[in-house]
């Protein structure tokens, strides 16, 4: 597999660039350790305030045999320009100042609620990369997906393979991460990544103990209050660099599991990430990446611990963050567990 180039860049990489000594701040390592796709997602600065304006080419020019002493005639390649808008995921978190003080490390235990407003920005960026959907929700960006959700009829219905269920169904994804084919734009002069900022002490309002809703809260407290905020988007620039493997039945997919049969549900599965895999024009061309959820990522794992799947493994590979992690992989592909990608799943 080819290197990818130093445009590449993931979040712990931009963490690295705005952190002055170069460490890796406590909020990137948090969120990297908890979405396995922050691993291998490509981040890149957009070119606008919102977003990213992108030219996608849509068709090739026509190309000649000439003959001596004979001309040709000209031709053009044939692109369509593209604005992907960037979201804007908030929350903010008020803590009684005096509970704080109570638990004798004020920074220790805000941290403490800190990594669960990480854990819930988490999901659901990663809910959002994949299902996000404007049509529904004006404030999101558009997923994979609502990009992927024809077999027929579309330039890209041919990424679109169907596993053939009916019920219980679920999707695998296939993403080439890279700056030339799919990546996460964030607005033009913005930080990438989850912005922490603490607000430190401030009066607050909440409800009266006469039960006052929170919009008619009139009674004060000193709160120690945080905002988290994140601007994220997706730009698909070449869609031949995504597949989604739909209609995935995760019952029939378990049941099949028991067996090695080359019927069984599993072992198609696997047929159609191979499938998958020759949909991509160069593997070469940025960071190759299977997303599915536990479901089918525990299937699969069943899959590789029987010794004549060699083209499924169970890697060991030195983390990031100093540890050694283990990790299921495809074809030396390796394959992500994405729990946002849902069970119940419309039939394409």
């Amino acid at each position: 597999m080819a290197a990818l180039t130093n445009t590449n860049l993931t979040l712990i990489d931009w963490a690295k660039r705005v952190d002055p000594d170069g460490t890796i701040p406590i909020v990137a390592e948090l969120l990297s350790q908890s979405n396995e796709i922050l691993t291998d997602a490509v981040f890149k600065e957009g070119n606008l305030p919102t977003g990213e304006r992108v030219v996608i080419r849509t068709g090739l020019p026509t190309v000649y045999w000439r003959a001596l002493n004979q001309g040709i005639p000209s031709s053009k390649s044939t692109t369509v320009q593209v604005d992907e808008a960037c979201g804007i995921l908030e929350a903010r978190s008020e803590v009684d100042k005096d509970l704080a003080m109570l638990n004798g490390n004020t920074a220790q235990f805000r941290l403490s609620e800190d990594t669960a407003f990480l854990e819930a920005m988490n999901q659901k960026m990663a809910a959002t990369l994949f299902q996000g959907n404007p049509a529904t929700e004006p404030k999101e960006f558009l997923g994979l997906q609502s990009r992927y959700s024809a077999k027929t009829g579309v330039n890209n219905a041919q990424n679109v393979i169907d596993a053939g269920g009916s019920t219980n169904l679920t999707s695998v994804y296939l993403v080439v991460w890279g700056d030339q084919t799919v990546y996460c734009p964030f607005p033009k002069g913005s930080k990438a990544g989850l912005i922490h900022e603490d607000l430190g002490e401030q009066t607050v309002y909440t409800p009266s103990t006469a039960g006052a809703t929170t919009a008619s809260a009139t009674d004060r407290m000193q709160a120690l209050v945080t905002r988290y905020q994140w601007k994220n988007g997706l730009v698909v620039k070449d869609w031949r660099y995504v597949v989604r493997i739909c209609n995935i039945d995760t019952a029939a997919l378990l049941a099949g599991t028991t067996t090695q049969a080359a019927t069984g549900v599993a072992t198609n599965l696997m047929k159609a990430m191979a499938r998958a895999t020759y949909r991509i024009p160069n593997l070469a061309m940025g960071r190759p990446v299977f997303y599915m959820n536990r479901t089918a990522h525990s299937g699969l794992a069943v899959q590789a611990m029987d010794r004549s799947q060699a083209i499924l493994k169970i890697n060991e590979a030195g983390s990031q963050f100093g540890t050694a992690q283990n990790y299921l992989s495809f074809l030396g592909i390796p394959i992500r567990r994405v729990d946002q990608i849902t069970n119940a799943e419309t039939a394409v």
